[in-house]
């Protein structure tokens, strides 16, 4: 291996010897590569046993796999099997290798004397022994690069797609592990390299969070593992912040990607192949960010997807660019990207046994469902809110604060905003506490914070408690009035959908900062759901109620 990338997908193929005590796996790290030492941490991280390169050189193994045809593969000692670092060699990597040539199928790496061999070289054919591949055409492409290596060739399928289409019932998981709930989850995938969708439009995740409302979309980002060790995760975090900060998902670089692809609704790209597995496992909308300049090769799989999808111009053109996909686009690029879908384990398995000369074992292959995506998000505490009302329909759209222009409010949570958020907000609410340890413990009431609230508060016009029952307790400066206010569950599609009952409150602001009495029940719009609000005056037991 010589990344961290190549050893995912190492990792994606050792199922078919699960269970087999006669094979013993080790690793080795191909010197010179930049993303070595991430590669190295990788392996540890996975508990697997290193092997130094020099002590590798000197051994025979039965079976030598590889996920990427660079540095001095020759000089290991085995039956060398190629397998691919992506899908469909759609990329050409500026400045290293043979130009134009696509990464991984090089004749520079593939044969012995690279691109300039000695005849004999040539005669002699690459220095792998069989070259794994995903697709016939991948085969036509090969031997159009090393007539000998194409001989050498064999479609046996995509074990890492594998691992998506059995993973595909798990979707519910993975959007519960996202926190994504009944939000349209939209994953941007940004490849490495200098015209990545990270280096191209490096704002464009928090531009993204500018304009999708919190209630009704997530954002998700999956990031290529080199480009993370480029930069190191404190630094991608940091050039990342705005778009964190209101609440995006940095998913892992192994297996996460996969379960978050599986989990989206929508998939903002560029010339990276993680499109093409979401492709192939769900025909849901895709937009090219970007478009992938010298590095992508014409004619390939991620070129027919990213010239059939809708492109993403200004961040504010998403939601018309979504509903421009049309079904079909994706699924047809990924088609010429993969084959042998369902069998690529058994294929391999046969393929791998065959080479080490032994009889397999008699159990089909189960390919290993992939972990949900535990990342460490920031829920936003300050909300602009934008609020438009047609008589007792009141659309509500929270963004995180200061992502863009101001709005109607600024909705803020007490308790988890800083300071400077509590003492501009129009609408102070606080949800509940858990209880301390101490053998004391301290409860406001309902009514007794949202007095003190607005009495430390002077410039907030309505402040709320936000109980655990779901109601929120209202009481508004200059009127001794306070509102019992309860947005009601949406029933769809045999499941129910339950808004944050803030989103509510901020509908109700809508009247009262004008000093107009709200309705007893109105429509609360988030997105395209209508819920039922419910303002009563609030009981002496509500008001009473400890949180």
């Amino acid at each position: 291996m010589r990344s961290a990338v190549a050893l995912y997908r190492l990792l994606d193929v050792l199922p078919v010897f699960a269970g087999d005590g006669r094979i013993s796996p080790s690793f080795t790290l191909v010197p010179g590569s930049e993303f070595g030492a991430d590669a190295l941490a990788a392996v540890d991280g996975s508990g697997a046993r290193i092997v130094p390169w020099e002590q590798a050189l000197t051994t025979t193994y039965s079976l030598v796999l590889v996920a990427s045809p660079k540095g001095d593969l020759r000089l290991l000692h085995g039956h060398r099997v190629l397998l691919p670092h992506g899908a469909g060699f759609s990329k050409t990597i500026r400045g290293e290798g043979s130009p134009g040539s696509a990464s991984g199928l090089d004749p520079k790496y593939l044969l012995p004397g690279g691109a300039t061999g000695a005849a004999e070289e040539e005669e002699e054919g690459g220095w792998a022994t069989v070259h794994a591949l995903a697709h016939p055409h991948q085969v036509d492409r090969l031997r159009a690069a090393s007539p000998r290596d194409g001989e050498q060739a064999r479609v046996v399928g995509d074990p890492t797609l594998e691992r998506l289409l059995a993973s595909h019932s798990l979707r519910d998981r993975y959007r519960a592990a996202l926190g994504t709930g009944a939000r349209q989850l939209v994953a941007i995938a940004s490849t490495w390299g200098p015209e990545s969708l990270l280096r191209r439009r490096p704002g464009l995740p928090a531009e993204l969070a500018a304009v999708l409302p919190h209630d009704t979309h997530q954002l998700a980002l999956v990031v290529h593992p080199n480009e993370r060790a480029r930069i190191g995760d404190f630094e991608l975090r940091e050039h990342l912040a705005p778009a964190l900060d209101a609440g995006m998902a940095l998913v892992g670089a192994h297996e996460q990607w996969a379960a978050t692809l599986i989990a989206a609704d929508a998939l903002i790209t560029d010339h990276g192949s993680a499109a093409l597995y979401y492709a192939a496992v769900a025909d849901r909308p895709v937009l090219g960010a970007c478009d992938g300049g010298d590095e992508l090769i014409a004619g390939t799989p991620m070129a027919r997807l990213l010239g059939s999808v809708p492109r993403l111009g200004p961040a504010g053109e998403i939601h018309r660019q979504l509903a421009a996909y049309r079904p079909g686009a994706g699924r047809d690029a990924a088609r010429a990207a993969f084959a042998e879908q369902g069998h690529a384990l058994d294929r391999m398995k046969e393929l791998l046994y065959r080479l080490l000369g032994l009889p397999a074992p008699a159990a089909p292959v189960e390919p290993r469902t992939l972990p949900a995506a535990s990342p460490t998000t920031r829920t936003p505490a300050a909300f602009d809110v934008f609020v438009d009302r047609d008589g007792d329909r009141v659309r509500v759209d929270r963004v995180p604060a200061h992502a863009g222009p101001p709005g109607h409010h600024l909705a803020v949570e007490h308790g988890a905003a800083g300071e400077r958020s509590v003492r501009s907000a129009g609408l102070l609410y606080r949800r509940a506490l858990a209880a301390g340890p101490g053998p004391l413990d301290t409860a406001w009431t309902a009514g007794g914070w949202s007095a003190h609230a607005l009495g430390r508060y002077p410039g907030c016009r309505a402040a709320a408690a936000v109980l655990p029952c779901g109601t929120g307790v209202l009481r508004v400066r200059g009127d001794d009035r306070l509102f019992a206010v309860r947005i009601e569950p949406v029933a769809e599609d045999g499941r129910v959908v339950r808004a944050d009952p803030a989103a509510a409150l901020s509908a109700v602001h809508s009247w009262v900062a004008k000093r107009e009495d709200p309705p007893a029940s109105f429509h609360c719009l988030l997105g395209h759901r209508a819920f039922r609000v419910l303002v009563s005056p609030a009981t002496e037991a509500e008001q009473d109620r400890t949180f």
